[in-house]
């Protein structure tokens, strides 16, 4: 069987990807603070296991309980694949950096950065002793390669999380594993971390402006377009190129 575990489910692009999953006959752990009831029905109707695990990701002990929860439930198991997509993250603190505080950038990088490499960390070893193939995802972002003022935390772990994916894609490769990591970078979409831009101060982000002509403009684009395209290069894991960082903007 196949089964993907995906973070940040209870909203936007999150919701949208486990949807796809379903969809395709892949089995879902969902992880968050929150759950999306609708998941529940989805799986119920594709005749597919939809497992709800609330954790708060930015808790390192919360993250390794639910790693050992997962593991736990598929002990046993034999798996065709097993999906890791790391999905959740934030946005804030959204300040130059001198007004920054320490517990909002340990949370920052917790989720953004550590979350995602304890976890593909923890089934990588799990698919390599085991014997069945990992696809890992690291959602990115624009952000990873371009500064923006306010942005640091941000910045610093999207590019964070871009190498990662391609430095253990180039182990997984010297080993000669059926394991790949990607990276995705989903564009501007219209989800509640677009509206938090919107709402921040240009004292603390000097393009608000910009970013709010993005919404008066319709230039955001929905995550369902977006969740269905990660979906579609999933479905089709021998074409995927491992350490790639795809971008949305390739396939629109």
């Amino acid at each position: 069987m196949k089964v993907a575990i995906v973070t940040g489910v209870s909203k936007g692009l999150g919701t949208y990807i486990a949807k796809g999953m379903l969809a395709s006959n892949i089995h879902v752990f969902g992880a968050s603070r929150s759950d999306n009831p609708t998941l529940n029905d989805i799986a119920k109707k594709q005749n597919m296991n939809y497992t709800f695990i609330p954790t708060d990701l930015t808790l390192e002990e919360e993250v390794q309980q639910l790693i050992k929860k997962i593991k736990d439930e598929l002990n046993g198991q034999q798996l065709e694949y097993l999906y890791v997509i790391n999905n959740a993250a934030m946005l804030s603190p959204i300040y130059r950096a001198e007004n920054i505080s320490d517990d909002s950038l340990q949370s920052h990088f917790q989720i953004n950065v550590m979350t995602p490499m304890m976890l593909l960390n923890s089934f990588l070893k799990e698919a390599m002793a085991k014997g069945f193939p990992l696809i890992g995802v690291n959602i990115s972002s624009g952000a990873a390669e371009q500064p923006f003022s306010g942005w640091s935390p941000y910045c610093s772990s999207k590019a964070s999380i871009n190498m990662y994916t391609k430095t253990v894609s180039l182990e997984q490769n010297e080993l000669k594993t059926n394991n790949k990591m990607i990276a995705f970078s989903p564009g501007i979409m219209d989800t509640s971390m677009q509206e938090e831009i919107r709402n921040t101060s240009e004292e603390n982000f000097s393009n608000v402006e910009k970013f709010k002509q993005f919404k008066q403009n319709n230039r955001l684009i929905h995550p369902k377009i977006v969740a269905n395209i990660l979906v579609r290069i999933l479905n089709n894991p021998q074409t995927i190129h491992n350490g790639k960082v795809y971008n949305v903007a390739e396939y629109l």
